[in-house]
């Protein structure tokens, strides 16, 4: 298949169905008429049947422009590029959610196509919602969201997936933010107000790159402090809006300065090939106080559910171990995003008996300029695919 590259066919897919909520989430019609809709990409090589279908889900992007998926179509799989209800927008993004909507993909794929085999493929921030879906398909426990909304997972009739991969996949949004977010902010209404000796940024630091192991530890407890700061606020908030027993029920707010992490300026820290005062969105002192920095603005319920270290379910480690089936992770070793150790960390931790790691050597997070290793990378997933079986040519 990769000698014969083929003519992609894509298919815009839609997703209905009916969600009772008590107030609406998602903007316009996507889901505040009574249902949820959900919309996708279907890539397929043009004249060629499959049996397996490759499932490419994030939280909150989508993924069809993504040079992996088609690149896989190219080659000769079949593959379906999902969105869930938040697309381009995690603001009020509830992870429970997403996983009713994975398996509502899962669900079509198998009934309405006839795909005999899905396999999950978690790219990035889809790697910890993979093992979230697949972990919960395989042993479904969830009856409540983190903020203790109903949400029962085991009557949703998750589907589980025939395997997972996951592939330049980070541990988890809350773990991603608990080691990227600036903790210098000491007043969250503004963000001028900051510890000069905890600012990455500030020239008139001291503390310079290579960075010290005291300063690491003291940076990484003032990072957790901050966070477990909003999240106490976030849960005092919420339960003063549930006291008032009135129609306001939510409420947004700004996160400043959420990309921050030292091993953006200090390649020793979980060293690998990436390039040092840099990070996957550009200017890592530009990100973090830009528009697009992790959790910008959220919701409350998103917050608890996504963000907090310690109440998101979403936790790549703890749901590794609760799956059986195969599983690939591969690790990019000049990714500008994922810190080295998290894949390697899901493969261990992974509870299947057929599991398998792979490194990618030199690849950056999105295979910028690298189609060499966008190919191997391919071809690598095809050949794992086919020696279980799971994949027909």
């Amino acid at each position: 298949m990769a000698n014969a590259p083929h003519t992609i066919d894509a298919e815009w897919v839609h997703i209905q169905f009916k969600d009772e909520r008590k107030f609406a989430e998602t903007y316009g019609f996507a889901g505040n008429q009574g249902a949820v809709n959900l919309e996708g990409i279907r890539l397929r090589p043009a004249g060629v049947p499959s049996r397996t279908l490759v499932l490419f889900m994030h939280p909150a992007s989508t993924l069809q422009l993504l040079p992996v998926p088609r690149r896989l179509a190219a080659m000769g799989l079949h593959v379906l590029c999902a969105a869930s209800r938040y697309a381009k927008n995690d603001s009020a993004l509830i992870m429970e959610n997403v996983l009713v909507d994975l398996g509502a993909y899962i669900r079509h794929a198998r009934e309405q196509w006839g795909y005999e085999h899905v396999i999950l493929m978690g790219w990035s921030g889809g790697g910890s919602l993979s093992l979230f879906y697949q972990s919960q398909a395989e042993n479904p426990s969830i009856t409540e969201t983190p903020a203790g909304d109903p949400i029962d997972l085991s009557a949703a009739g998750l589907i589980p997936a025939d395997a997972v991969i996951c592939q330049a996949a980070h541990l988890s949004r809350a773990r991603m933010l608990s080691e990227m977010i600036d903790p210098s902010v000491h007043d969250e209404h503004d963000p001028d107000k900051r510890r000069r000796e905890l600012d990455i940024y500030d020239p008139s630091n001291p503390a310079r790159a290579p960075y010290s192991a005291d300063f690491i530890q003291a940076f990484r407890s003032a990072q957790l402090a901050r966070v477990r700061r909003i999240t106490a606020r976030v849960k005092e908030t919420l339960h003063e809006l549930r006291s008032r027993n009135t129609g306001e029920m939510e409420r947004g707010f700004v996160t400043h300065r959420t990309m921050a992490d030292p091993r953006f300026l200090d390649p020793a820290l979980d060293p690998n090939g990436r390039r040092p005062g840099w990070c996957y969105m550009g200017n890592p002192e530009t990100v973090n106080t830009g528009p697009v920095g992790l959790a910008r603005f959220s919701m409350l319920r998103a917050w608890l559910s996504q963000w907090s270290i310690d109440d998101s379910r979403a936790d790549g480690l703890a749901c590794a171990k609760n799956i059986s089936v195969p599983f690939l992770a591969v690790e990019h070793a000049a990714d500008d995003c994922v810190p080295q150790q998290h894949t390697n960390l899901i493969y261990k931790a992974a509870g299947s008996q057929d599991k398998t790691f792979h490194v990618l050597e030199g690849a950056t997070h999105y295979f910028a300029g690298q189609p060499d290793l966008l190919d191997h990378s391919a071809e690598l997933v095809a050949a794992w695919l086919r020696d279980r079986q799971l994949l027909n040519d």
